[in-house]
């Protein structure tokens, strides 16, 4: 079991180098195969590669972002803005970061359902509509920790934090059941839709960056110590899953337009995988959340 383990850890939890050399090449072999469009020998072996091009990003990607954190932090210009009031606490505080990074979370999400609710019915495409409709409840739950955020510090009132991380527990719940219903119209219906021009190409790069991201900061924040940070990144996950998904949707369409039996059967595998991720992260914080509720619950006073 130890050698096993060992020849895991060799394959899977590369250096950040490695990790870089083989994960940028192998993305880009397999964009250019998905250009392509052809179902040869070649084009099985980059799906294989991306699928490992993957789990090593995953797991490696914390070593590549310190790597370049460490040689970033040696420019005179960081240097520079560590030397202000400002710049060091945006830059050493994690607090602090995280409070001005929910607040621009919310902007970015509401640009996204404006981008959405256009694209959906200018194209008279339901998947956008219905993305729009999404999102606008994610930047709700934002809104709802941006305002706590904006009259509390982060960390002072813990059982405030838990009754606000439940409660995004909550809606995550039943916005769920809305996934579920989009992507079971999406599968019956065979439906899609597709990206202008090399478009799709940076919507990958984008999709693959912030589930990645996300991921690290749900673990990261974990740590904090604040339950309304964690819900914040609970909801970065959320959001990355969706794009991730919303991308598959739409490289099936423009790639895989000859295959419906194919594209139902992925949609539905990746979709459902999506829908149980999140209904587990819902069901997770609605548990933690109660349980500490319990033991934080002030005890009343005896008369």
């Amino acid at each position: 079991m130890k050698r096993l383990k060992a020849i895991l850890k060799k394959l899977f939890f590369l250096p950040p180098l490695p990790t870089v050399l083989i994960a940028v090449p192998s993305f880009i072999f397999v964009f250019i195969m998905l250009g392509r469009g052809d179902h040869t020998v070649l084009s099985y072996v980059a799906y294989g590669l991306s699928a490992y091009a993957l789990v090593i990003t995953v797991t490696g990607i914390a070593g590549v972002v310190e790597a370049l954190r460490s040689g970033i932090d040696g420019l005179p210009l960081v240097r520079k803005i560590r030397s202000t009031p400002l710049g060091s606490r945006l830059l050493g505080d994690a607090v602090f970061r995280s409070e001005i990074t929910l607040r621009g979370g919310l902007l970015v999400n509401l640009l996204y359902v404006a981008l959405n609710l256009f694209s959906g019915l200018r194209y008279r495409s339901t998947w956008f509509v219905a993305l729009a409709f999404y999102y606008a409840l994610l930047s709700v739950m934002r809104a709802v920790l941006v305002r706590y955020v904006h009259r509390r510090p982060l960390g002072r009132d813990r059982f405030a934090e838990f009754q606000r991380y439940r409660a995004c527990g909550v809606i995550l719940l039943l916005m769920n059941q809305a996934l579920v219903g989009i992507i079971v119209y999406m599968v019956t219906q065979n439906r899609g839709f597709s990206y202008p021009g090399v478009l799709i190409y940076a919507m990958a790069l984008y999709a693959f960056y912030i589930v990645i991201v996300a991921i690290i900061n749900v673990v990261k924040y974990r740590k904090r110590g604040s339950p309304v940070m964690s819900a914040a990144k609970v909801i970065n996950l959320t959001a990355a899953l969706v794009s991730m998904l919303s991308l598959e949707t739409a490289m099936l369409s423009q790639f895989g337009s000859d295959q419906p039996d194919f594209r139902r059967v992925m949609l539905g595998a990746s979709g459902g995988v999506v829908c149980a991720v999140v209904v587990t992260m819902a069901i997770y914080m609605i548990v933690r959340s109660t349980r500490q509720l319990k033991k934080l619950q002030p005890t009343p006073c005896e008369p």
